[in-house]
């Protein structure tokens, strides 16, 4: 097997060569846009703590439903352009943007910023990295 794996990268250079350097760009875009604009658990807990942060949960009614951070509004996220009117009266308060894994609250984030909500945040992780350290939820 390693043998056909150094066959194949002796035959195709060019090939090989390009699927590192997209595979380093893919790396080096995520280290850079991980980190911008979000924040930890404990960073959320202290803003929700301190500054009376809303947390914006933007999974599906029924994962919201099943188990969501204290105080967390929920606005699918397909729903967000339809009902992001709700949230005008927070603009002035941290928005921390909560989804399942921290993936897709990036999109969410950005909408809000558009908005006027110079806070907007995302939870790093999302609902699986609140869960991953132990923090409670709410099951309604």
């Amino acid at each position: 097997m390693i043998d056909q794996l150094f066959e194949f990268v002796q035959n195709h250079p060019l090939l090989v060569g390009a699927f590192l350097l997209v595979l380093l760009a893919w790396a080096l875009y995520e280290v850079r846009n991980s980190g911008a604009n979000g924040v930890t658990t404990s960073e959320a807990t202290q803003l929700v703590n301190r500054e009376d942060a809303v947390v914006l949960d933007i999974r599906e009614t029924k994962d919201f439903k099943a188990g969501h951070i204290a105080g967390a509004r929920n606005i699918p996220q397909s729903r967000i352009d339809d009902r992001i009117g709700e949230l005008d009266k927070f603009k002035d308060k941290p928005v921390i943007v909560v989804c399942k894994h921290g993936q897709s609250s990036g999109a969410v984030q950005g909408k809000l910023a558009k908005a006027g909500f110079e806070r907007a945040l995302k939870l790093k992780g999302g609902m699986t990295q609140w869960q991953s350290d132990g923090l409670p939820l709410v099951k309604k």
